[in-house]
């Protein structure tokens, strides 16, 4: 967080300073803390709604004092998530505070600043917000998201309203009794229903991009201004956070491995516990392709994760004995910006999931322990494990981290569309109308036809790291629900990265679609509605009407996304 405003601080030398003022924000309901992915809420049109979407950026505070001051706080801007947060304002001066301002979304030349500028766990990281509007520039200010259901409506339909653009950033007041001279921590509440007060998602419509005179947005920034309000006040402060874990045994003299990223790519946030290091990454490549790792000797990483790309043009990778599970094994480039793995998400790092499928009885089928035993008698791998740890021990640990560093390297960011940003290229007009179709919201009321595919594929990396129901006919693969156990995740999975898309056939978590054209084809007829369908896509319940042509332009530009240098090579 940056520093103090001028303002604050020419108050601040004249006055006692008080200690910091920490903000919780808080989303509820009727004064309850709001149940997501729930249809229990009712709006003001008696249809009934649930919230699984509530996110939003906060930014311009400044606080007014009984003596008619004004205290700005400058350069504070926090990212609001579903779950809430905690905000800390610096310490301020020692005054009597009558109410506190903020504003939805940011000022307008942050609105148009790169994104790629901001560190990793930066509130306006794109990565880390999921509040861009991608290729297009400029921010989400607030996303609402849900399901809603009327009359007898058997299955619900979807919502999803992203309320943006620079004429619509809203000012919030709220009265606040307090004396800065102690620690205090401050409540603030955001109530949905409220933001959604006299809109019908059936009659107003279920989707707003905030376009120029769309009454939804109108509303929604009426709404919000009465949406907040001060909840409670209380003495004290928060949890220090904990400092980053510290590099696991580093050899005597670690040489850094050079990743460079593109201009527009955000910074992930790489793991400060295993940096990436030479002699990692080289021992972390051989034990990719080395099948030793596996029972029978025959199989390694890079037998299902294959080529540059590393993917499997299989629909299922066999195992050891040739037996398969039922999903499809996943390209591995661009993995520093994810914080889950697997389809399911059941692995919160990637170390952890390197080691899953050398144990598991469909795939490798091998004791770590064995594992251990057959590096340590291969005459290869003790100078390596010495050259990339202080200790140079041999254990599952360093196999995981030297895994884990060389796939941190596998980077794609060189497409056709990449050097087109840069003025190296220029898309021909079917994949320049792709493009358009791919970022364009689909909106019968206003008159716009799109393809909708940025809201889970959007970005620089193309993936939002999250986790969807998209529709698919239904088998007894539940998804995310099998690592979460809660039903609201049924028949959810990971978003791949449509980067190098046209290379990485067959599609989806099982495989079941053989080309691009199978693809399209799912999301522009009637997918299957359940009560976790993605409120992106329930909001479309025909499908999205695409042309032909169209679809022959979407295919266009995602055919733009290929790395050459992931190509087969001749």
């Amino acid at each position: 967080m940056k520093s103090v405003s001028t303002v604050l601080s020419v108050i601040a030398v004249a006055t006692a300073t008080a200690a910091p003022l920490h903000l919780d924000f808080v989303p509820e309901i009727d004064r309850k803390r709001l149940l997501t992915d729930s249809l229990r809420y009712e709006n003001s049109r008696s249809e009934t709604f649930s919230i699984t979407r509530l996110d939003w950026l906060v930014s311009g505070f400044s606080l007014s004092t009984a003596d008619g001051e004004t205290i700005n706080v400058a350069d504070t801007i926090a990212f609001i998530p579903l779950r809430g947060t905690a905000l800390t304002l610096p310490k301020l001066p020692e005054k009597k505070i009558t109410s506190i301002t903020f504003h939805i979304g940011p000022d307008k030349e942050t609105n148009h600043s790169d994104p790629a500028q901001y560190t990793a766990n930066h509130p306006l990281n794109p990565n880390f917000n999921n509040l861009h509007w991608d290729w297009q520039g400029g921010y989400i200010f607030l996303a609402i998201e849900g399901h809603w259901r009327s009359g007898n409506q058997k299955l619900p339909g979807g919502f999803a309203y992203h309320f943006a653009n620079d004429w619509n950033r809203t000012t919030v007041t709220l009265p606040l009794d307090l004396n800065l001279k102690d620690e205090s921590r401050v409540t603030i509440t955001l109530d949905p229903q409220k933001i959604l007060e006299e809109l019908s998602f059936a009659e107003d419509g279920a989707t707003t991009h905030s376009a120029e005179g769309d009454p939804v947005a109108a509303r929604l920034k009426t709404n919000l201004s009465s949406a907040f309000r001060i909840a409670g006040i209380q003495k004290g402060g928060i949890p220090t956070p904990p400092n980053p874990p510290k590099p696991i045994d580093l050899p005597a003299r670690p040489e850094g491995f050079s990743i460079t990223l593109p201009k527009h790519v955000p910074l992930p946030a790489l793991p400060s516990d295993n940096p990436i290091l030479k002699s990692r990454v080289t021992l972390g490549e051989k034990l990719f392709n080395e099948p030793k790792l596996s029972r029978t000797n025959a199989i390694s990483c890079a037998s299902c994760h294959q080529g540059e790309a590393l993917s499997d043009p299989r629909r299922f990778s066999p195992g050891v004995d040739g037996e398969h599970a039922n999903r499809h094994s996943m390209p591995l480039f661009n993995l520093a910006w994810k914080t889950s793995f697997f389809w399911d998400g059941r692995a919160t790092s990637l170390r952890a999931q390197t080691l899953v499928p050398i144990e598991d009885h469909l795939e490798m089928d091998e004791s770590l322990e064995n594992v251990v035993a057959k590096l340590k008698s291969d005459s290869a791998y003790p100078p390596l494990f010495a050259a990339a740890f202080g200790s140079g021990k041999i254990t599952p640990e360093n196999i995981g981290l030297a895994i884990e560093n060389f796939l941190l390297t596998r980077l794609s960011l060189n497409s056709k569309l990449d050097q087109s940003v840069k003025g190296k290229a220029t898309l021909t007009a079917e994949e320049q109308r792709g493009f358009e179709l791919f970022f364009t919201e689909s909106e019968p009321r206003l008159g716009k036809l799109g393809a909708d595919c940025f809201h889970c594929h959007g970005g620089a990396l193309f993936t939002d790291h999250s986790f969807h129901n998209n529709g698919l006919a239904t088998t007894d693969d539940i998804g995310l629900e099998k690592t979460t156990g809660k039903a609201s995740d049924r028949y959810k999975f990971s978003t791949p990265s449509l980067r190098n898309i046209a290379l990485t056939a067959p599609y989806m978590h099982d495989g079941r679609f053989a080309t691009l054209e199978e693809v399209i084809d799912h999301y522009n007829a009637d997918f299957e509605r359940n009560e976790t369908l993605d409120p992106n896509l329930a909001k479309h319940p025909q499908g999205l009407g695409l042309s032909d042509d169209d679809k022959k332009a979407l295919i266009a530009f995602l055919k733009t996304l290929t790395d050459p240098a992931f190509s087969p090579q001749p």
